[in-house]
């Protein structure tokens, strides 16, 4: 008698299937028939999204298994968001009136911390301000352990739309670069995707012993400038609908081309003050002209 995987009792099977990452169930579904209703099952899902990002166990179970399933939150934020990612022409997306932002750091692969952080968007005044989200604020830093190496920290930060039930995960998971704050001495980890020519960059703030002092999210235009939340949301809305990129490479791909959106920024300001510049040649030659004139007059009376 030939003996099957499918032979083992349905629940046996399910917990094996719960300790499979996203790729591995997605291929073990597709075996057979009984492998697929098992991992059909949202409980299973919700178990990997639960191991994949803790922050989610924060949020309300509803959030998961009725605005937005399980198995497609992990199809939304598991993978890399496509950086042509916009609107099509003459199609207006809807802007959520709500976001939740589920955030975690990772040292080592361990989590570290994680936040839940909601933000109301559909006041006139968050329309109009810069787009920013802190997920931990200066005035209330994190009492983590500290971090051996900052430039070895990951994160994870899922933006979550509850009405349309849609997410896209903003960060580059591995840093793209790491510095120190020019006046505050404080280690400056970037983790940052590039989407429709904006700079979705998340911060993570390290102060003395490595321990973590602010986490937070902005969006910057090609100029260097902060780019309104109205804008920003439509370029969320446009990346959530957007097709997703995987593969191993991605994270590298993300690198290249935040350092890429970086060289084009420092082009743009090196053009901008040599125009400034010209148009200040021109003014003090102008000047030169009329003050030589007037001498000229004067002294020709």
């Amino acid at each position: 008698m030939v003996t099957t995987i499918e032979d083992l009792p349905a629940d046996v099977l399910s917990r094996a299937l719960r300790r499979l990452d996203g790729r591995s169930l997605a291929a073990a579904s597709c075996a057979t028939s009984g492998l697929r209703a098992l991992a059909a099952d949202p409980d299973t899902w919700r178990a990997l999204c639960l191991a994949e990002w803790p922050s989610l166990a924060r949020l309300d179970r509803r959030l998961l298994l009725d605005a937005i399933p399980p198995r497609r939150l992990f199809a939304d934020a598991s993978p890399f968001p496509s950086p042509d990612a916009s609107a099509a022409p003459g199609l207006e997306l809807e802007l959520p009136e709500r976001l939740v932002s589920a955030v975690d750091v990772y040292a080592r692969g361990a989590p570290l911390l994680s936040r839940v952080v909601e933000t109301p968007t559909s006041s006139s005044w968050f329309l109009g301000s810069p787009f920013r989200v802190e997920a931990v604020e200066r005035r209330k830093p994190e009492p983590a352990a500290p971090i051996p190496c900052p430039a070895e920290l990951e994160l994870s930060w899922v933006v979550v739309d509850p009405a349309r039930g849609r997410a896209v995960n903003v960060s580059s998971r591995r840093a793209v670069a790491v510095d120190r704050h020019w006046y505050t001495g404080e280690t400056l980890v970037r983790f940052a995707t590039v989407l429709g020519g904006c700079k979705f960059e998340a911060v993570v703030s390290c102060a003395d012993l490595g321990r973590v002092a602010e986490v937070g999210l902005a969006v910057e235009d090609a100029d260097g400038a902060a780019v309104a939340s109205e804008g920003a949301l439509r370029l969320l809305a446009a990346a959530m609908e957007a097709p997703r990129r995987g593969g191993e490479g991605e994270h590298e791909e993300a690198t290249r081309r935040y350092q890429e959106f970086m060289r084009r920024k420092k082009g743009r300001k090196e053009s901008k003050a040599r125009r400034e510049a010209l148009v200040d040649l021109c003014c003090s030659a102008a000047s030169a002209v009329v003050v030589l004139t007037l001498i000229a007059a004067v002294a020709l009376r």
